[in-house]
């Protein structure tokens, strides 16, 4: 289908007109400290491998003090216990999309990357899937991972030039506030859950007090000629306890990738006699 406004990519820092949206892709590697008590009461550990992709466009509601984020994140691992006789082997996706109120803007310029700080606040919604394997387990040996979330996002920007060339640096912190989640009930299979359709208490709330979780992002935008590089690290933690079944992923992971900067412009509208 055909769109009334057309993508024009810029490689220049300066965007006066228009409306200035940022596409990034970050792969990232680290590792992983996992237990889920439904597979295993030890912890296990291991590599992970990241995802991230990002866009982020200003609008043009509150005079472009409003923001959107959208931010899908993946990741798949390979974890040992202590002794080393055991793996698990698990996936994750989810997708975010949250929409940031600028609470400071110091910059003189209103574009991507000017210099100046900003401070940015406001909800985020979204969901995640994904599973661990137990390579050990004869009975029961994979769990579901699935939830959706209400959570509070705050980001801190600043841009500055160094060597007359302009770099962005951001931290974000993603708090879920409410939620719900899928588990098993302590000692319930999934042929019971699926096969016999005996539910058991296994869609459960979820709050800070029993599944308290944070996602922790630093990044550093490097101009590199016609490109820009994005370093950082991503510090992922997630936990619950429900239906007697605790489970955590802490996570660590330095990320690399390109970021792209593009401006969405819409034609004028003529007046209809």
């Amino acid at each position: 289908m055909s769109h009334p406004s057309s993508v024009v990519a810029q490689e220049s820092h300066t965007q006066q007109q228009g409306r200035p949206t940022v596409h990034s892709t970050l792969v990232g590697i680290g590792g992983v400290r996992q237990l889920d008590t439904y597979l295993s009461p030890q912890n296990y550990r291991g590599p992970q491998l990241h995802f991230l992709h990002e866009t982020f466009r200003r609008t043009h509601h509150a005079d472009g003090r409003i923001s959107v984020q959208t931010l899908w994140q993946g990741n798949v691992s390979y974890t040992d216990n202590s002794a080393a006789n055991a793996h698990f082997i698990g996936g994750d996706i989810s997708f975010d999309a949250a929409w940031h109120y600028s609470l400071v803007d110091t910059r003189r310029e209103k574009t991507t990357n000017s210099n100046g700080f900003q401070l940015l606040l406001g909800p985020q919604i979204g969901a995640n899937g994904g599973f661990l394997y137990s390579t050990r387990n004869g009975n029961n040996p994979a769990q579901a991972l699935a939830c959706v979330r209400l959570s509070a996002s705050a980001s801190a920007i600043y841009g500055f030039h160094l060597w007359r060339q302009p770099f962005v640096a951001r931290y974000q912190l993603d708090l879920p506030l409410i939620g719900m989640k899928f588990s098993p009930n302590y000692g319930q299979s999934y042929y019971e859950i699926f096969s016999l359709g005996h539910y058991d208490h296994n869609i459960c709330a979820t709050h800070p007090f029993n599944a308290f979780s944070t996602r922790h992002l630093l990044t550093l935008d490097v101009p590199l000629r016609r490109t820009t590089l994005r370093v950082g690290y991503l510090c992922d933690l997630r936990q619950s306890h429900v239906n007697e079944l605790k489970y955590h992923s802490y996570s660590h992971a330095f990320v690399i990738g390109v970021v792209r900067h593009l401006t969405i412009h819409r034609p004028a509208h003529r007046s209809e006699k």
